[in-house]
């Protein structure tokens, strides 16, 4: 019973944002390249393993305070199902596990992956009761991600492609942050207490701009010389509408339906986004590997 509970502790609904590390293989054109898949895949499974033992560090961390919360005081620990001891050795145990996988790749992944464990721990232990930088930290690990993909299979990585990827997360992050706000209303604080300094009005403000930044740099991204240089086409430009489409139903489904605080879990259960996110990976793919 306890596995079972330690597992949902993980989060595995949360292993969505590590498909950020296939970026670097999908866009180096190596996706068939199955020694640098397996690779991939292997990294894929290092993050999952370390992110999941971070969830168990922050619940332990946040115990008291997730047992007031209207959603966390359902997750194991708070709930009282997954014992404090069992959470300790789970976590030793598997960020153990994640470590000696990522050296088992190469050194600069295991230092990229060490680099990503240690600004989680900071965050959860500081950083997130810094206004702005918690926003900013969040942000980070997805860029760590799409790092760590070009370290795992060791190829250089586009300045474009992480430019793009820093923007959306900020964007993503900025929305969770929103949706706790408006979501817990007048407990926001009590809940959380960075959110004392956000109001939704300035989250709008910050999230309008990197909605404007994330659009300009991938629509630039696109047509740049050296990606033309690199890919062989102009074609990509006509991955955009999607990303305009995504971009504009994330925000629909943030203002209208007041959701945002879970993006991993919004891209799953939206239909529409998910066809979205679909139709853009099926288009890249096609147009960087099939030469018309």
């Amino acid at each position: 019973m306890q596995l079972v509970e330690i597992f949902k502790s993980l989060r595995p609904q949360q292993w969505i944002k590590n498909l950020f590390i296939f970026a670097p293989i999908i866009f180096s054109q190596n996706i068939f390249n199955l020694p640098l898949l397996l690779k991939t895949i292997i990294a894929f499974i290092v993050f999952c393993i370390l992110s999941g033992s971070l969830y168990i560090l922050n619940d332990l961390k946040d115990l008291e305070e997730d047992k007031l919360h209207p959603l966390k005081s359902k997750r194991p620990l708070a709930s009282g199902k997954l014992k404090k001891f069992h959470a300790i050795l789970a976590f030793i145990i598997l960020s153990s596990l994640g470590f000696i996988l990522a050296i088992s790749l190469n050194k600069n992944f295991f230092i990229i992956a060490l680099i990503y464990f240690l600004l989680q721990v900071a965050y959860s232990v500081r950083l997130k009761h810094v206004v702005i930088l918690d926003v900013f930290v969040i942000a980070a690990g997805f860029f760590i991600r799409v790092v760590s993909g070009g370290l795992a299979i060791e190829v250089p990585i586009s300045s474009w492609l992480l430019i793009c990827t820093i923007l959306l997360a900020l964007f993503l992050a900025l929305s969770k942050r929103r949706h706790e706000l408006v979501f817990l209303e007048k407990n926001a604080r009590s809940h959380r207490p960075i959110l004392e300094e956000y109001n939704p009005y300035l989250l709008d403000q910050m999230i309008a701009v990197v909605t404007a930044s994330t659009l300009i740099a991938y629509c630039l991204y696109t047509i740049a010389e050296e990606t033309v240089a690199k890919f062989g086409t102009t074609k990509l430009i006509y991955t955009v509408p999607f990303v305009l489409y995504g971009i504009f139903r994330y925000l629909y489904l943030i203002h209208q339906r007041s959701e945002g605080g879970s993006p991993e879990a919004l891209i799953i259960k939206d239909r529409p986004l998910l066809i979205d996110l679909f139709l853009w990976i099926a288009s890249s793919v096609f147009i960087l590997y099939v030469k018309l």
